[in-house]
């Protein structure tokens, strides 16, 4: 019996079963209309093709591959945690374009499963599982960094509206969104870590501005977003007025879930590429070279296992600074994945066209750096591991 048959039935389905049906359908979708999609989008390359692959995730919404595992009556679909494994794997290897709605998905759908109300999710997560809303992130702030207790963006109560007051930087697709999830403060003689809250904010309204960023890539994936008098219903505050950090938190542990075996298996396809190019043009045969494309290959496989592991044992008690040891890991082995791209080309690597075009390593070594800093910096995980998880000193 089929995947889709089983279904049908009501019968459980396979893993098997699962990896066959949604290897087969990518395989359809991206060698039919959205055939030029395939390799589109991704790091450094989000600049590409935004109205093919909007189209992408309304396809994928149809097809009811958003919202695995999610309740049927918000638009999801049963899957076991394996089968939400096997689905990312599938996507990377398929070469599938990247996901405009990974933070829709990501972080405010288990976000809104965890800690919104009745009425918020039946609002909100079908607009996501059909691929329709897409979603950013309002969390850093220009004087904050990685410091996410430091943020300053004000939102007054109004009767039954919000009035947001601040500012926010690095905010992914906030030039694409519909809406985006918001830390603010809301008890203005608050500090750190008490009095903010999450406003879920309509982005298409007066009093929000949006100014992209341009990038090492010479691309604009990152914006700032300026509030002066934006607003939003009070009954889209997630979690009680004050409750903000706790919300916060929530979502931050989401962003490191099953979708980053998916992300590994990009992370093959760029280390297999760097070894291809190493054989071609005869790097391969600098013994130092070759030790550090080996150490990849290690790095590699240790995540793999740390993040199957950590995966398996979701539920046992854990201590919540996986996630913090994760990024670290991941952000690094990409970032030194960059360097040695550039130095398996060689000294072309230093070289240009005559607009800015850069290849691919070039692409990699530029915004891998970001790897280390968004999402946490490096310096900020390390003492979060540090504090919490060894007891050290501040």
């Amino acid at each position: 019996m089929g995947s889709e048959a089983a279904r049908a039935t009501g019968a459980p389905v396979s893993d098997e079963q699962f990896r066959a049906e949604i290897r087969g359908w990518l395989h359809e979708a991206l060698t039919g209309p959205f055939a030029e999609a395939v390799g589109t989008g991704g790091e450094g390359r989000e600049h590409e093709a935004h109205e093919l692959r909007r189209e992408w995730e309304r396809h994928l919404g149809r097809a009811g591959w958003i919202g695995l595992g999610w309740p049927s009556e918000y638009g999801g679909r049963p899957a076991t945690l394996a089968q939400q494994v096997i689905f990312h794997e599938e996507y990377a290897r398929a070469g599938a374009p990247g996901r405009l709605g990974h933070m829709s998905e990501q972080l405010l759908g288990p976000t809104l499963l965890a800690f919104g109300t009745p009425e918020q999710k039946a609002r909100f997560l079908p607009g996501i599982t059909s691929g329709e809303d897409i979603w950013c992130q309002g969390y850093s702030e220009p004087d904050a960094g990685s410091d996410l207790a430091g943020v300053r963006t004000r939102a007054e109560r109004r009767g039954d509206t919000y009035v947001i007051t601040g500012q926010k930087v690095w905010t992914s697709l906030a030039h694409l969104a519909d809406w985006c999830f918001v830390l603010c403060r809301t008890d203005p003689d608050s500090t750190r870590h008490a009095g903010l809250s999450c406003l879920l904010v309509p982005m298409d309204q007066p009093g929000i501005t949006v100014r992209p960023i341009t990038q090492l890539t010479g691309t604009s994936e990152f914006n700032e977003v300026f509030f002066d008098g934006a607003v939003a219903a009070a009954e889209h505050r997630v979690g009680a007025e004050g409750a903000g950090w706790k919300v916060a938190m929530g979502t931050l542990g989401f962003e490191r879930g099953v979708s980053t075996l998916g992300q590994q298996i990009g992370f093959r396809r760029r280390l297999d590429a760097v070894i291809a190019r190493a054989h071609d043009n005869g790097a391969w045969q600098d013994p130092a070279l070759r030790d550090r494309l080996i150490d990849a290959y290690i790095g590699l496989q240790v995540m793999r296992h740390s993040a199957v592991r950590l995966l398996a044992s979701a539920g046992e008690g854990l201590s919540g600074l996986e996630a913090s040891i994760s990024k670290l890991q991941w952000a690094t082995w990409n970032r030194s994945l960059g360097e040695l791209a550039v130095d398996v080309e060689g000294a072309g690597a230093l070289l240009t066209g005559p607009a800015y075009e850069l290849d691919d390593a070039q692409t990699h070594f530029l915004f891998s750096r970001a790897n280390t800093i968004y999402g946490g910096s490096n310096e900020i995980q390390r003492n979060i591991i540090a504090e919490r998880l060894l007891g050290l000193p501040r």
